[in-house]
């Protein structure tokens, strides 16, 4: 049986990574492998891959069978272009010089990809943070024009409450005054009618 690149899970629940590795084809997926040569975290954005690109293009040379995911990170890296473009010196298309040629710009042009996607997504998460940030000051500002408003309400009913009672103190002031000379008025006429009451004997 052939050699398979396959991926062996590690990690935790929901959180897992993978190392590539060269193992057995009637090997379990996470028991005996031959060689490890990289790992891939899917849990980053874009993915993080660690490859050792010889050994990969080595192993494949040798017939070793990827499975579909390693196949896809392995076109990714470029190692599948670099094993074609082999395959095109040996058949004598092109030298050595112009594969390698060709590689680099395509290289060159897939880190420039890469580098896009890198900016876009740091572009977007700033875009994000900056709509959070002018949502929440929305929500501040309008939680604080609450608070001035029913502060005021709260003070223009403690100035309505002591507006009467303002006005009622004159009033008993005023009550007081006008009751003081007829409260007098009776004492000053009950000695006249003891007077009288004398003479009359």
């Amino acid at each position: 049986m052939p050699a398979k690149i396959r991926l062996q899970r590690h990690g935790r629940k929901r959180y897992a990574f993978y190392h590539i590795v060269v193992a057995d084809s009637r090997a379990p997926r996470d028991g005996r492998f031959i060689e490890r040569i990289g790992s891939y975290n899917p849990n980053t954005n874009p993915a993080t891959i660690d490859l050792d690109f010889d050994k990969a293009l080595d192993w494949l040379t040798k017939g070793a069978q990827p499975t579909d995911t390693v196949r896809a990170i392995l076109s990714y890296k470029g190692v599948l272009y670099k094993k074609h473009l082999l395959g095109g010196v040996a058949k004598g298309a092109f030298d050595e010089a112009e594969a390698e040629r060709r590689f680099e710009a395509w290289l060159a042009d897939k880190e420039a990809k890469i580098q896009a996607k890198k900016d876009r997504l740091s572009k977007d998460e700033e875009t994000v943070k900056a709509k959070l940030l002018e949502a929440e000051a929305k929500v501040n500002a309008d939680r604080a024009e609450a608070i001035a408003k029913r502060n005021a309400e709260l003070a223009a009913e403690a100035e309505a409450a002591n507006a009467p009672e303002e006005e009622e103190a004159p009033a008993e002031e005023a009550e007081a005054t006008e009751e003081t000379p007829a409260a007098e008025a009776p004492a000053a006429e009950e000695p006249k009618a003891d007077e009288e009451e004398k003479k009359a004997e």
